[in-house]
């Protein structure tokens, strides 16, 4: 199997493929132990050891071992400590990994990391967002690059993944936390699964093009959010000034300065968004909206400012 084009392209000399051992990123591995040969670039690997099960260490190890078979050089292991916070434990493991990932990276000086995700890890993605009611940004899914991330599988099937692996004679093992229905994703797959078994095959791929169309549709919308925070300046603002602007432009203006203000942006939702704009769209003198991050947002006198820390009379007269 060769890498995608998106995959590596003229990088820098060092790339890393982030590899847990299972066949999607095992066969990621191998097409990029087998390109480096012909290339101007090297190719390194990564395996994070999250330790959220007995011998984790040792399968981290063997993994590693595989990769230095397949002629990856450096491979480290590294072993990051997950504490869950209110995101969950599998959010809390994605952050553990990805910055271990940029550690190593920093520290070797890769111009990238590849990462093994595949078409139907897109359609879980995708499947995910609409049962949670996410907006388009959450639906357009995983990017195939974002900062040193590249993720080249992004147009290739779990199966043809594992199937590379077998016909090239590379091993993989199977994680047993991925038949764990307690995971989110978990269910996701199956459910996935279902629907191409119920409706026939095409789903996976369909909801990969969901993803990509909604792709093009958010980046031009955060873009023109983008350009509508910086002609406004610095607050507070005009009530008018922010009910002029397209609700869905509007929507995204809000989370850029509650974010600005302080508000961590993983905790901002539709629900503290909505509660923004109510002050705009559905005004009757109610008190400020309350979002993470001690962040208020108030309406006086035809204005709209967002605060940070406890509220003072001094502030509140703005």
């Amino acid at each position: 199997m060769s890498v995608p084009n998106g995959g590596i392209g003229e990088i820098g000399p060092l790339v890393l493929v982030a590899c847990s051992g299972g066949g999607d990123s095992m066969a990621l591995a191998e097409a990029v132990a087998h390109e480096q040969r012909h290339a101007s670039w090297r190719a390194g690997a990564v395996v994070v050891d999250h330790a959220l099960q007995p011998g984790s260490g040792e399968v981290a190890d063997r993994v590693a071992g595989w990769l230095a078979d397949l002629g990856l050089d450096p491979v480290e292991v590294v072993r990051v400590s997950v504490t869950p916070d209110g995101s969950g434990l599998e959010a809390a493991a994605r952050d553990s990994r990805y910055a271990a990932l940029a550690d190593v990276a920093e520290r070797l000086g890769a111009a990238a990391v590849l990462l093994g995700h595949t078409l139907d890890d897109q359609a879980e993605q995708v499947l995910l967002g609409l049962v949670r009611g996410s907006g388009a940004r959450s639906l357009a899914g995983m990017p195939s690059a974002r900062g040193l991330l590249r993720r080249p599988l992004l147009r290739l099937t779990r199966a043809e993944c594992r199937q590379s692996c077998t016909a090239e004679g590379v091993p993989w093992w199977d994680d047993p936390m991925n038949e764990d229905t307690d995971v989110a994703r978990v269910r996701a797959r199956r459910a996935v699964a279902d629907l191409e078994a119920d409706l026939g095959p095409g789903v996976v791929a369909a909801l990969g093009r969901t993803a990509d169309q909604l792709r093009e549709d958010a980046d031009h919308l955060d873009a023109l959010a983008d350009e509508a925070v910086r002609s406004l300046g610095a607050g507070p603002w005009g009530v008018e000034d922010l009910a002029a602007l397209p609700r869905a432009v509007r929507t995204r203006v809000w989370r850029r300065l509650l974010v600005i203000a302080g508000a961590p942006a993983g905790q901002v939702s539709t629900r503290h968004t909505e509660a923004c704009d109510a002050l705009l769209t559905r005004w009757h003198g109610q008190g400020p909206a309350h979002v993470p991050g001690g962040v208020r947002v108030l309406r006086r006198d035809g204005r709209i400012a967002v605060q940070a820390g406890p509220a003072t009379e001094d502030r509140a007269r703005w």
